[in-house]
């Protein structure tokens, strides 16, 4: 599917902060027309203020059926932000929302229980064109809507289809909390340096080349993680010492992440409540 129906009718982008500017880039690069894009943020950015005098509708009057509705704004400004665009439910428009916390019935409520809503969960790296996002569709979504939406969050990395919306807290523990807890391990892994005598500076440096070298390596490596944990390595060796405490069944990495990632789907459920 290409962007072509955007083109024709029109997006509404609800908020361009960094997630919102990030994906809006990514459309701009695979074909969208800046002229079929309406974007409404209160504080919008000098890029999107450049973009405007492109030909992009910065908090002008929307068009009466567009073909997507993005809402990209925060959860605690949602109150205010979803009677700007309450109109488009019930029509051929496609609600499509990159908000955490906020559950399709709640979207039902303000849209009507008929409207084409699809929830979208993608998380920061999205910035840098390497995120992953879980979609889920409401009854009335259309297989073509999950592609449109599918098409659209491309853009900025993987997209992924979950069987229900039973599972985003779960993804929202895993892939949209999991950077906070990369960037945690490399300030743990600096500070280990610095405590085995290395400056904070270059225990710094070693850390972050490490955790985003790694990263990389499992992104284009055929081996699974495990395997790629394996051949690194010896036994008997340092890497086989460190990881015989971080492997350990009671205080080790695995136990700790997981009641990491309850707690994060825990209030997950709370905050959709």
């Amino acid at each position: 599917m290409t962007l072509d129906r955007i083109n024709e009718s029109g997006l509404v982008l609800l908020g361009c902060g960094k997630m919102g500017s990030a994906m809006l880039e990514g459309w701009l690069g695979r074909g969208l027309d800046v002229s079929s894009t309406w974007v409404v943020d209160p504080n919008p950015s000098p890029w999107v203020q450049d973009l405007a005098a492109k030909g992009l509708h910065l908090n002008a009057g929307m068009p009466d059926a567009p073909a997507v509705v993005l809402i990209a704004v925060k959860p605690q400004m949602m109150g205010a932000a979803l009677p700007l665009i309450a109109g488009f439910g019930g029509k051929d428009t496609l609600i499509l929302t990159v908000a955490a916390g906020t559950t399709i019935a709640t979207y039902e409520a303000v849209f009507g229980q008929g409207t084409h809503i699809v929830r979208a969960m993608p998380n920061t790296p999205a910035a840098v064109g390497r995120g992953i996002t879980a979609i889920v569709g409401n009854k009335a979504a259309t297989p073509d809507d999950l592609d449109l939406a599918e098409v659209l969050l491309a853009a900025v990395g993987q997209v992924v289809r979950l069987e229900g919306e039973h599972q985003m807290d779960a993804v929202t523990a895993v892939s949209g909390s999991g950077p906070a807890y990369v960037f945690h391990l490399i300030e743990a892994l600096a500070a280990a340096g610095v405590a085995e005598g290395l400056s904070p500076e270059l225990s710094m440096q070693l850390a972050r080349a490490t955790v985003t070298g790694a990263g990389e390596l499992a992104h284009r490596a055929p081996e699974s993680a495990e395997q790629l944990r394996i051949n690194v390595t010896s036994p008997g060796g340092t890497t086989a010492a460190a990881l015989a405490v971080l492997m350990e069944d009671e205080t080790g990495f695995p136990p700790l992440l997981r009641r990491a990632v309850k707690a994060a789907a825990d209030r997950g459920r709370e905050l959709g409540k």
